[in-house]
């Protein structure tokens, strides 16, 4: 268990960084995205052609892989593009919402029980995001459409991780990220021509940047929140993945210099309250090793 903790450490700190290289990239927020899944997937393609990953799809598990990233495309478009409206803080807090879907998710799709934890939960979120909201109001409009798209990253992302627990279950790592990371890249690729998103002709600066954000918050972090899905439940990796505003926020003051007012604070800490109150269901499944094929 130690290993693996350490291994989820290490992910949320990769993924605290994501919201800081958009923030300095000078580029449409599909580009960003799209880049991002693209440098992402052109880098697992040696791996991918060495292990053969495609023997371990089938026909039904195929449809399942696409829509994941479809998902985490719609999720990438939505966050990256409330980035440019709204602060670090409030999109990477309002976005970290998204466990709370997922539970309602779950109920819906999975039949799962929707405990009076849950409940009480999406209660408080709702609130949280409610103060974010009403904080940002006061500093402009536009502002409030940052928080509005974040929300909608975070549904899009409940149902990249509900796919996620579907699949990860029976699927080792690498079959299921490379497709899933490629569909999304493909699919950003088509929304940004769709909306006459320039390629090409940027400050050599933001592809660097580019290329950090794949490296770093998609192959370390993401990667390493789908490696826990196998032996953890989702719930938890949810939980664990509330590390990363923290983070973001703490980078965001010291070097954007990006302030925090009140209803920010009190809007977080109610959120963060609901989530953990709505996800708490004990420790991890002990039983199950943690140890899978290496890329």
């Amino acid at each position: 268990m130690a290993r693996l903790f350490l291994l989820l450490l290490i992910g949320i700190s990769a993924a605290s960084t994501a919201s800081i290289f958009i923030k300095l990239c000078e580029a449409p927020a599909l580009i960003i995205a799209a880049y991002r899944l693209v440098f992402a997937s052109l880098m697992l393609l040696p791996f991918a052609c060495r292990q053969k990953v495609w023997k371990d799809w089938s026909k039904s598990g195929t449809g399942w892989l696409v829509l994941s990233g479809l998902f985490l495309s719609l999720h990438f478009a939505f966050w990256i593009g409330s980035l440019q409206y709204t602060s670090v803080a409030s999109s990477v807090v309002l976005v970290s919402t998204h466990p709370i879907f997922v539970g309602i998710g779950s109920r819906l799709f999975l039949r799962e029980h929707l405990g009076i934890n849950l409940i009480l939960g999406i209660a408080l979120s709702v609130l949280g995001s409610g103060l974010i909201g009403f904080g940002d109001l006061s500093v402009s409009e536009e502002v409030l459409v940052g928080d509005g798209l974040a929300l909608l990253g975070a549904i899009a992302v409940s149902g990249y991780f509900l796919v996620g627990r579907k699949m990860r279950r029976d699927q080792n790592l690498l079959p299921y990220i490379f497709p899933v990371y490629s569909t999304a890249g493909l699919v950003l690729i088509l929304l940004a021509y769709f909306f006459q998103n320039p390629f090409f002709g940027y400050k050599a600066s933001n592809y660097f940047l580019f290329f950090l954000l794949a490296l770093i918050p998609q192959l370390i972090g993401h990667t390493t929140f789908n490696w826990a899905l196998k032996y953890i439940p989702a719930s938890l990796v949810a939980i664990t993945i509330l590390g990363e505003p923290v983070g973001s926020t703490i980078l965001a003051y010291f070097i954007l210099g990006e302030g925090l007012n009140v209803w920010k604070v009190f809007g977080g800490l109610t959120i963060f309250m609901g989530i953990l109150v709505a996800l708490w269901r004990g420790a991890p499944d002990s039983k199950q090793p943690v140890s899978e094929n290496a890329l």
